[in-house]
């Protein structure tokens, strides 16, 4: 297995600080307002609660929020029920809500590009390693609930 030495939240932070160098270097056209901050910050909340309410779940459960440590059990219920990724889902609404917020056009690249980047190195390979901890639970789970949203 490769060892990730670079964690889903650290990703998060070069994305936070990509947005703000993009922002402030190279932001294209402008779109802020109150309808943009308002919105941004919506979106913001929306991912930090995602991100408390899936880490409780996942306390709760007895199993480690690091991945591809430590898995004990499959959560599949509260936000895990609609989204099989909802921390990271949670990141990547905290950097469109930073995106936003903003207002630098070229900052909307950031989140498409963090999820791309979660999803080749996180999140296929944890399914697999899913699949073989829970081989007749997890590929039902993920037949009823969608991989991001």
């Amino acid at each position: 297995m490769v060892k990730r030495v670079i964690y889903p939240p650290m990703w998060l932070v070069i994305g936070v600080i990509t947005i703000f160098a993009l922002n402030e270097f190279l932001s294209g056209p402008r779109f802020t307002g109150a309808y943009s901050w308002l919105a941004g910050g919506a979106l913001l909340v929306a991912g930090l609660a995602m991100l408390v309410i899936a880490g409780g779940l996942f306390q709760r459960a007895g199993t480690d929020m690091i991945p591809f440590r430590k898995v004990s059990a499959l959560v599949t219920t509260g936000v895990y029920a609609y989204s099989r990724n909802p921390m990271y889902l949670g990141m990547a609404l905290v950097l469109a809500g930073t995106a936003v917020t903003v207002g630098a056009s070229t900052a909307l690249l950031v989140p498409p590009a963090f999820m791309a980047i979660i999803e080749w190195r996180y999140i296929r390979p944890e399914e697999a390693m899913l699949r073989g901890l829970f081989p007749d639970d997890y590929p039902a789970y993920c037949a009823r609930v969608r991989r991001w949203l």
